[in-house]
């Protein structure tokens, strides 16, 4: 009959409704799962990450507004208002080619790691040791290959224990209260940096006023001020190990005037004090938010490597970093400091970079980028690759094969740089890099001292 039809009708309705609705709300405990994440990352209490990926707000708001984008950063504590931002950092997200890839958080990572990518545990110290547990669960790859060898520490024992480089160093930084990047990032490399001769110390403290989608370094837009006796400390901390190359480096520090580049600056001069000159200093630095001044601060303060990271290429930037940072800020900063430093002083200042590999860029994205590099001449660049700190963290789009990275380190010596380290485990702090940076530096510096001697200077 006309009436059960439509009472047919009726019930088969009510149940498709009941079930769009049903699915609109898994949907919506989906998103709401991913605020805790926002909450926990974005308001600087407990560690980088910053803002949420593009394209992940409730769907019932505009997907594409720019106007969205800015509340949000605002709402997290970021100051936008002295930033060289480039305009298209909070223009629309939604302009994916089908070709191209990006990293996103919370996406389908590769299905395990391949077989020629293998990643050693880290030294456990239990002084320094700050790594969530909770984080370690996962088990470790089974075995390394033959050709992926990481020396133990020359930790001796008895009454030759003294003769470590490693244990020295050890010792001096306990004492002086000083944090390296080599312990606090739990780093595989640090017995053999440390016995060969390198370090690499942190300043300005341990907390970023920033939040990079790649970093888990801890986050506050108001840390604690930096130790004024840090320089002091440091350069006394060097001169007891006895090194001959060391790396400064930091947090980002958007809460200082000057980003903390008269911090820096003081530390490399005080190191030149007590070592006679005879040490060579790298400052890996953050972009001191496109200030030239405070760039061209530690370009002339004596140090010998200028070294501010890029992170990716290009088109990734605003998925990688913070919206603070730029693509363009960042060459403007390396091509300032060799500008400067070359036009005041008769020894060359060599500026460096790295970029990681494995979030979607493409090889001519990276051959892009490394001629972006070379215009402004940068002389050393290093590749590595991404590896995601944690599951808030973006997703590792691709693992890349060894013979990749070789062929990015033939395209970087013909485009004419002067270094380039590339490979899986390559970091921008690396014992190899330091040490042929060393060679070249000083065997440069003799032949212009002779050719300036011959010259009658």
């Amino acid at each position: 009959s006309p009436s059960s039809s439509s009472s047919s009708s009726s019930t088969t309705s009510t149940s498709t409704t009941s079930q769009e609705q049903e699915q609109e709300q898994q949907q919506d405990n989906r998103d709401d799962a991913k605020i805790p994440y926002i909450i926990a990352r974005g308001d600087g209490t407990t560690g980088g990450g910053g803002l949420p990926m593009p394209n992940k707000s409730k769907s019932n708001q505009p997907r594409n507004s720019s106007t969205d984008k800015s509340t949000a950063i605002k709402n997290q504590g970021v100051d936008l208002s002295n930033t060289n931002t480039d305009s298209e950092e909070l223009e629309s997200d939604d302009d994916d080619d089908d070709n191209l890839r990006r990293p996103k958080v919370g996406a389908e990572m590769p299905l395990g790691r391949p077989s020629w990518f293998r990643v050693p545990a880290p030294k456990t110290q239990k002084a320094k040791t700050k790594m969530n547990h909770d984080t370690m669960k996962a088990e470790m790859p089974l075995g390394r290959p033959s050709w992926f060898r990481v020396p133990a520490p020359k930790t001796q024992t008895g009454k030759n224990q003294n003769e470590s480089r490693y244990n020295e160093v050890s010792k001096s930084l306990q004492n002086l209260n000083l944090n390296t990047v080599c312990e606090e990032a739990q780093c595989p490399n640090i017995g053999e940096c440390w016995n060969g001769g390198t370090g690499t110390i942190m300043l300005l403290g341990d907390t970023c006023t920033r939040g990079c989608m790649f970093c888990a370094v801890n986050t506050d837009p108001a840390p604690p001020p930096p130790d004024p006796f840090e320089p002091f400390k440091t350069a006394e901390a060097v001169a007891q190990w006895g090194v001959d190359y060391i790396v400064l480096t930091s947090v980002d520090r958007d809460d200082i005037a000057d980003g903390g580049s008269s911090h820096f600056a003081t530390t490399v001069q005080l190191i030149k004090e007590h070592s006679g000159g005879n040490i060579l200093v790298e400052c890996l630095v953050s972009d001191f938010r496109g200030d030239l001044d405070a760039v061209e601060t530690l370009a002339n303060s004596g140090l010998d490597v200028y070294a501010h990271n890029v992170e990716t290429v290009e088109r990734l930037q605003k998925f990688v970093r913070d919206p603070r940072a730029g693509y363009k800020q960042s060459l403007s900063t390396l091509e300032h400091a060799k500008k400067v430093k070359t036009n005041r002083t008769e020894r060359p200042l060599y500026t460096k970079t790295s970029l990681m590999l494995g979030l979607g860029e493409t090889d001519e994205e990276v051959i892009q980028t490394m001629k972006d590099l070379r215009d402004i001449d940068v002389d050393v660049v290093t590749f590595g690759q991404y590896l995601r700190p944690t599951e808030h963290h973006l997703s590792v789009v691709e693992y890349v094969r060894p013979e990749k990275f070789e062929y990015f380190r033939q395209v970087g010596e013909e485009l004419g740089f002067k270094y380039v380290a590339s490979g899986p485990m390559v970091r921008s702090s690396y014992k190899a890099g330091e040490f042929f940076l060393e060679h070249l530096i000083k065997k440069e510096r003799r032949m212009l001292e002779e050719e300036n001697k011959n010259n009658g200077e």
